[in-house]
């Protein structure tokens, strides 16, 4: 009988998008198939425990269930080996060993934002040398950073809107003057966003120099450097890409905002947004943003995972390319599975074959020389 693998799936975490992860976890940990899999969930607390054994619903309901939340506090708080042998997790405020003594033959993050998406726990994983879904340092912290991403994005020749960065201490020191600057170089509405932060968290549409001003307060409120991008009227389509050398683009789907743009609370409270999936656009359109979606995979060398963005404008009929997410949402009812399901790969095929493409490229690294 084949022996089952060990899958770590982390959640949680210290980012704002702490609660949609144990959104996304809970419906990994839902779809993986039992018969291949020992699933051992990793919960990471506001504070930045790590607590072994503790389920995406225990974290969820702890918030209203005070016992529940004393509870998880009791579990094993552990911590990875960092070697390039043990591939385990120890506990350090139990005696006793965890089970199966803490080994894992391969990590899940489904983490979204700072310390989960943008190459940090990403490098963790690589210390400690053991097979971790998703994309590897460089992927992740260029695809978390706007700024670098839409950089690398225009040297690869993809068209993205004008957008304008700044970082705090200029804010600080001459708001006037950034305000005069963005006046004068873009027009109204445009729009605010953290440059290190997903799930539309921190974003703002300024109509004029007041919203303007309030954005960005608001935005550097989470990041110490924001982006300032031309607001344009424009559909919103969307394409999810599977791989790692040769990666593989989904069909493309269309997104309906429930409100002027996709906020938060438009994706995660008021439950507004729709996808149409796939696309009503011409076949021809379809393929050249699946060839757009490939080409922005390939230069942030992205492996496993990502789903990639766009803007057309309805006006020009130009199509932008706006973001990757290199850890989208996971919910049966988040784009990126629904992407692939209309493409015939179902949500838990899905999340075999990421754990596949997890052992390949740990492979391919094993075969590297590190040293003389």
């Amino acid at each position: 009988m084949k022996q089952k693998k060990r899958i770590g799936i982390i959640f949680g975490g210290r980012s704002c998008e702490h609660e949609v992860s144990l959104a996304s976890a809970a419906s990994v940990v839902q779809n993986l198939d039992a018969e291949k899999y020992d699933i051992v969930p990793i919960a990471i607390t506001k504070d930045g425990a790590w607590l072994w054994g503790v389920e995406p619903q225990q974290l969820l309901r702890a918030v209203n269930d005070p016992m529940l939340a004393t509870e998880i506090a009791s579990s094993p708080v552990v911590t990875l080996v960092i070697d390039s042998q043990s591939r385990r997790f120890i506990s350090i405020n139990k005696a006793q060993p965890l089970p199966a003594n803490g080994e894992l033959d391969v990590l899940f993050p489904v983490l979204h934002g700072p310390y989960g998406e943008d190459g940090t726990i990403q490098g963790l994983f690589e210390m400690a040398n053991i097979p971790y879904v998703g994309c590897g340092v460089l992927g992740s912290a260029a695809g978390m950073d706007k700024e670098i991403m839409k950089e690398l994005f225009q040297a690869a020749g993809l068209p993205v809107v004008k957008t304008l960065t700044y970082r705090r201490f200029e804010w600080e020191r001459e708001p006037e003057h950034l305000i005069a600057m963005i006046e004068h170089q873009l027009a109204y509405p445009c729009f605010v966003k953290p440059a290190n932060l997903g799930s539309s968290i921190g974003v703002s549409r300024a109509n004029d120099r007041d919203q303007l001003i309030k954005a960005m307060n608001e935005a550097f409120t989470y990041d110490r450097k924001i982006e300032v991008e031309q607001g344009i009227n424009c559909r919103e389509f969307s394409c999810a890409v599977l791989g790692n050398d040769e990666p593989s683009a989904s069909v493309v789907g269309e997104i309906l905002p429930g409100d002027e743009f996709s906020d938060y609370e438009d994706k995660y409270v008021n439950h507004t947004i729709q996808f149409v999936i796939p696309a009503t656009i011409p076949t021809e359109t379809a393929q050249m943003l699946r060839d757009m979606a490939l080409r922005a995979y390939q230069a942030l060398d992205l492996q496993g995972l990502s789903r990639v963005d766009f803007f057309q404008d309805k006006v020009t009929g130009r199509f932008y390319i706006n973001e990757v997410n290199t850890l989208p949402g996971f919910t049966e009812m988040s784009l990126y599975p629904k992407l692939w399901a209309a493409s015939g790969l179902a949500y838990s095929q899905l999340l075999d074959q990421l754990i596949e493409l997890a052992l390949r490229q740990h492979e391919t690294r094993q075969q590297l020389r590190s040293y003389r």
